[in-house]
Order: structure tokens, then sequence, then C-alpha cells
């Protein structure tokens, strides 16, 4: 008989970490070769890593980069998320699918440069020639018999010049990158240890939680405390505006509520219970005026006060699409080819607000006093917050501390950061450090969203089937979400692109792949409905208007590399088996996209079950130049066609007179386990191509996949998202 405990292996898992704790905790042994890289006496490799992680494993394929051109063995790699510094650290955005694209060529230069800093110091050691020294998995090596680890050299190696200029390895060297590693935080993660913002305390923190109005549209009027200061645990319950009157907001500022209502306690239980107790009188805001810079230089924004209902928006998107639109693009004679079609086809794709809904809520620790601020907390942007926690505190951004934990999820809701500047003006107005706590309602209802989008294609048909004109025009709350110079933009002769807005005071922002996610299921599902008209395979028609944009192209501002996209679409028809006899049962729907630097495609399989259609399996064709990590974009993938299913069938954010009608799971339906894909096929075209964007291109064309296997599946098309409420589909 064989015994077997979780315990047990628990307690192997906490021996390791401890371990592991323990060599980072050396910081005496340090020798630092550049701002990425430090190396202790017996060979251990520090890497820093720059930009905030939120589940996309960046904590693993950015030091990957670094320890490829170090020429470091994995094995002796361990890896430190950095502080906020972008004059050492570069940007440190985490957002735009930008990580790895913006850190590929500086932390390849940061580990070559440290190599080459090794190599002198033990040319120097040795008294032999630099050009004769090689390296090889953290060991230097000298044709005479001589060699050194990495952490004998690395004192000598901190004195030497950062070199200028280095060599760095061709593709076909890579002996790290390329090959699969294990997430550095994995087992931190599955053991529990303390990593995410909900995690981070010091001794004193108190906790803090703002009562917010309850719509959009409305303001603090007044209050009562009294029963709420009577229970335990509380305080001080206070008011507080985020921004004074004339406030210049930064380019991803918010306001949204700029009243603050807070209750400060001990414990977030205590804090939670106690803000049930305040009873609050709110009123409606009116038009406000805000000031606005980035993006575009100084503005006036007016943020209109109205108290908005979905309903009513759709109403009034359906009639400002009918008015004259901003000309985005115009190729050729669009207007005479729609008058001289022989066939004009024409739908119309509308969606609703989406909530980011992170699987942690908001929250950030601040400690501010008269002379410095240390905040810390899961946030995209440290850069962009900094200098409005400059203004909003009165201190200079170098007496300004930002520490970045893991964040748990983030989706592009986590780059603005008014939470941060909640946190800090509460700390600095009760002079003591706070943790700022949403609650999972909070999040939801006092949201940054997904705007609401519609748009309008039409294409025109000649007498032989032949697309000679195609016009989009999109619009949206509060922004539209056209890319005029896009595919099909470039591949038909007469094209049109209008883009028109409606003013809103629902607070909106970056929601994984901006405006592409709405983009691509209205594009791609409408490119199904122009392919059959013309009696032509789906595939096959895009591949046909790509090869003309490839061959000749029309006009000169086309974003999209034609050659990469028919790559993908060529590698996703043959794993799919796109055609094949032995797939002739199959309902399948495909659709396949251009955002953030890279292609993506997908052929969702789709099966009716109990009467509901599920999506089966699904496979995935992706370039994204060089693959750093392959099972981490395995994942990254795999995450992509999950949430876009889910967000596909059921995602949906509604108002009722500026209210949220959602506010939690029991009400915003997400997709569930037995309603992913059984299987997920994911593949990548190869080639060497500087590493471009993953996490959000896979994203929006499973939008339109999904809609074009619906089609096939239940013999109806979709034109309303999510795609669930008009279907039979699984109860929520």
């Amino acid at each position: 008989m064989l015994s077997f405990s979780w315990f047990s292996s628990a307690k192997a898992a906490e021996k390791i970490q401890e371990r592991n704790d323990a060599r980072m905790n050396l910081p005496e042994q340090w020798s630092e070769l550049t701002a990425y890289i430090k190396i202790t006496p017996d060979n251990v490799v520090k890497i820093i890593c720059p930009n905030p992680e939120f589940g996309q494993n960046v904590m693993t394929s950015l030091p990957m980069i670094i320890a490829e051109e170090l020429d470091a063995d994995w094995k002796n790699v361990i890896v430190e998320m950095g502080p906020h510094d972008n004059a050492k650290l570069g940007a440190q955005f985490t957002g735009g699918s930008n990580s790895v694209r913006m850190y590929w060529r500086p932390l390849r230069n940061a580990g070559a440069s440290a190599r080459q800093m090794l190599i002198e110091a033990a040319a120097q050691t040795w008294s032999v020639p630099a050009g004769e020294i090689t390296t090889k998995a953290g060991v230097l090596a000298h044709s005479s018999g001589k060699s050194a680890t990495y952490g004998e050299m690395a004192s000598k190696a901190a004195t030497v010049a950062v070199p200028k200029d280095v060599k760095l390895k061709a593709p076909k060297d890579f002996s790290v990158v390329r090959k699969s590693k294990k997430n550095v935080e994995g087992q931190k993660i599955v053991t529990g240890k303390p990593l995410f913002g909900m995690d981070y305390r010091v001794d004193g923190m108190l906790i803090a939680m703002i009562q917010h109005p309850p719509a959009f549209g409305m303001k603090l009027k007044s209050f009562d405390a009294s029963q709420t200061l009577k229970m335990p645990g509380i305080k001080d319950v206070f008011t507080l505006k985020l921004y004074e009157e004339g406030f210049e907001q930064g380019g991803f500022d918010t306001r949204t509520f700029n009243d603050l209502l807070v209750v400060v306690g001990t414990t977030t239980w205590e804090v939670m219970n106690a803000r049930k107790k305040l009873i609050v009188q709110w009123e409606a805001t009116g038009d406000v005026k805000d000031t606005m810079m980035g993006r575009g230089g100084k503005r006036e924004v007016t943020v209109p006060g109205r108290l908005e209902t979905t309903g009513s928006q759709f109403e009034m998107m359906a009639e400002y699409a009918k008015k004259p639109a901003q000309q985005l693009r115009k190729d050729g004679d669009p207007e005479t080819a729609f008058k001289n079609a022989a066939l004009i086809i024409e739908r119309t794709y509308n969606a609703p607000f989406l909530a980011h809904n992170c699987m942690e809520p908001m929250n950030f620790f601040a400690h501010v006093t008269d002379e410095k601020a240390i905040v810390a907390g899961p946030l995209q942007a440290p850069g962009w917050v900094e200098p409005t926690l400059s203004k909003l505190l009165n201190l200079p951004a170098d007496k300004i501390e930002i520490q970045m934990t893991r964040m748990g999820g983030g989706f592009g809701r986590r780059a603005y950061g008014q939470y941060v500047y909640e946190a800090a003006r509460i700390s600095q107005k009760i002079k003591a450090p706070i943790k700022l706590m949403y609650t999972r309602e909070d999040d939801m209802t006092y949201g940054i969203y997904r705007p609401m989008y519609t748009a309008t294609y039409r294409a025109a048909l000649d007498a032989n089937k032949n697309l000679i004109g195609f016009h989009v025009k999109g619009g949206g709350i509060p922004e539209n979400p056209v890319h005029a110079n896009r595919f099909p933009a470039g591949a038909v002769d007469n094209y049109l692109a209008e883009g028109w807005e409606i003013p809103s005071n629902i607070t909106i922002g970056a929601f994984r792949a901006p405006r592409s996610n709405f983009n691509a299921a209205a594009e791609q599902s409408f490119l199904d409905e122009v392919a059959e008209a013309m009696g032509k395979d789906p595939i096959q028609l895009r591949l046909d208007l790509l090869k003309r944009a490839k061959e000749n192209p029309v006009g000169k501002n086309n974003d999209y590399d034609a050659g990469r996209y028919i790559g993908v679409l060529e590698l996703l028809k043959e794993k799919s088996g796109w055609g094949k006899p032995e797939n002739a049962g199959k309902k399948r729907g495909v659709a396949a996209y251009f955002c953030h630097a890279s292609y993506a495609g997908h052929v969702v399989d789709m099966v009716m079950r109990d009467g509901r259609p599920y999506v089966e399996s699904v496979t995935s064709a992706v370039d994204c130049g060089v693959v750093v990590n392959p099972d981490a974009a395995r994942n990254m993938v795999q995450g992509a066609v999950v949430d876009g299913i889910g967000n596909s069938f059921y995602g949906a954010l509604t108002h009722k007179d500026g209210a949220a009608e959602q506010s939690n799971f029991h009400n915003y339906r997400i997709i569930r386990h037995n309603e992913a894909p059984k299987k997920i096929d994911v593949h990548f075209v190869e080639n060497d191509i500087d590493p471009s964007g993953l996490g959000e291109p896979p994203f929006p064309p499973v939008f339109g996949a999904v809609a074009n296997a619906l089609f096939k599946t239940t013999g109806k098309r979709y034109y309303n998202q999510p795609f669930g409420t008009e279907i039979a589909g699984p109860k929520s």
C-alpha cells in the first residue's frame, strides 16, 4: 500500500520556496552589472523584471530574453519585480500587448552588455584577449584551460564600463528563447505566497472604502455617519475631493465620481459592514467641465449629466447612425460603386458595455507624509500615474515610491490610476498608512468599461459578383470603433470609412484589444455574408482580398502586412483541415484579424448539446514574430479564446437611469468551466521577425468565428452581442 498526502507535497514545496527566498535575500553579495542584472559570488543570477505582471507571464518571458544574451544557466536564474524607475528600467508599461515587443531589443542589449563585461573582467584577470573567451551556461572559458563561473568574475565585471555596442545572437543560436520555461512565480502562486495587492500589509495599516454614488450622473448631497461611527473598528468617516476645481488631468486619468465619501477602519470586514450604515442623499451632477492634458494637448471636455439607460442609448446610437459622420478614409469612388452595384449587402452590428471583471478587485496601499509617499499595489502603467500623483500630493516625483505587486487580472482596467489617487489622497488626509479596498460590487458598478458600439457595413457587388465597393460607418458611446486603415482597406478599389461618437458620463477605457474586440466581430461576420453572396469559400475570399492588397494595394496607409496575414490564414486552413472531406459534417466558423502588430485567426467547431450551442474545439493560428516562451504563448492564446467565447455569448453591462444593473457574478454572466472548449489547438507561424503583441491579438477574432459558427449551427445570423440573449443558450 502507498501513502499519499497533499499536505506532504505542500511542505516539500515550502522547503523549496524557503531555499529560493534565502537566495533572494543576500543584498550585500550582489554585484550589479546593469540595471536588470545582479550576480552573486556563488553564480546566482538575479534578473529584475521591469514590467508589471497580470498573468501574461512577462515575469518569465522578459528575464528569458536577458538570460539568452547573457548566456546564463536558467537553473541559476531568479527573478524579482523591479520598482517603478523609468530612468533605469524603461517605460514599465504593461498594456497594448507591448511588454515583449517594447523590451525585446533593450533587454537583449542588457544581457549582451553584461556578458561582454564578464568577458572583459576574465580577459583582464587571465591576461588574454577578450575575443578568445567563450561563454556557456554561466561559465567563462579560454582555450588555455582557464575557466570561471560568472559569479567568480561578477564583482570585477561590475567595475567594467557598460559597452555601447554589442553583438546580439542570431535567432538560430537561441538556447533559452523559444524553449518553454515554467512560470517563475508558479510555485508562489500555488502555495499561496503573498504576491498580489490584496496581500500587501504593513504594521499600523488601516482599511479604507469609498461609498460611491449609486448612478453615473449623480453626486453626494449630504450624509449622516452617526451609526457608522458607532460600529466596531471604525476610525473616521469624511468627504474628500479627488480633483480640485480646474485640476488638469493627464491623458489616462479618469474622474468618474469626484466627491469621495470615505470610511476608514481596522479591518475590511468591519469597514464593509459599517459602510452599510451610512445614510446618504445624492443629487444630479448636471454637466461637468474637465480640463484634460495629453492625447492631443490641453482641452476642455464637457461631461454630460444625464442619467443614461441602455435601451435609450441604443436608440440614440441608431439615430446618430443615420446622420452624416466624419470621413476617416476614402479610396476611389465608393458613391458611384454603390450606385452602380447589382447587389448591395448591408448589415448593422451592436455591442453593449463590458466590465473588466478582474479576479482581484481594485485595491492600493498608500502611506503619504509631508516629505514622501509610498504607494504599492496592482498597476499596469506606473509612469502614467506618477505625474498626476505628484501634482495631487504636491510632492516632487523623486519623493514618490511606486511598488508594483502582481495583478489579479488587468485587461486594460489597471492602466487608469484613479484608485491609486484615491488611496494616496485618503492617506494624506488621515496621516496614516491605508489600504483602499473595492468590493466586487464597487468594481463592477464604479468601473471603467469597454464602450458601447454599433457599426453598419455595406458591400457592393457587380453583376459578376465581384466586390467593387466597401463601406463601414461606426459609432459608439463615447467613442467610435473604426480602424479605418485596416483590412479590407487596401484590398478594395472603392472604400469608405466613417465614424461618429456620443458623449457620456459613463467612464470607459481600454479593454483587451480596444475597439478591435468589436471591429473584428462585425467585420469578420460581415465578410462571411459577403463570401456567401459571392459564392466563395470564406477563407478563400479573405485570401483573394489579401493577395490583392499584397500585389497591388489600394492607398498608402494600410497598417497591416498582407503577406503575414495570408500566412496565418494558410496555416489555419492547414491545421484545421478546412475544406477537407473528413470535416464536411462539422459546423465551423472562421475569423482572422490584425491588431497590436500581430495576426491571429481561429476556426471554431460548434455542437448542439441539450438544444444549446457549445464551442467544442478551436484551432488557432498566430503570427507574433519570435515566440519567446512557447508554453506561455499557447496559454495566452487559449485564455484569449475562452475569454472571447464567454464575452461573445454572455458579456453585457447595462444601465438604468445611470445605475449599473449588474453588480456581481450572480447577474453578470461569464463563461463556466463546462462551457469552455474541450480542445484549443494553437499553432504559431515560425519566423525570425522581432516579437510583436500576443496578449490582445488572439482575442478579437474569437467573436467573429463564434458568430460564423453559430450561423452554421443554427441557420441564423447574429448581429447583437451578447449572442446568448438571442439564442437558447446555457441558462444563467
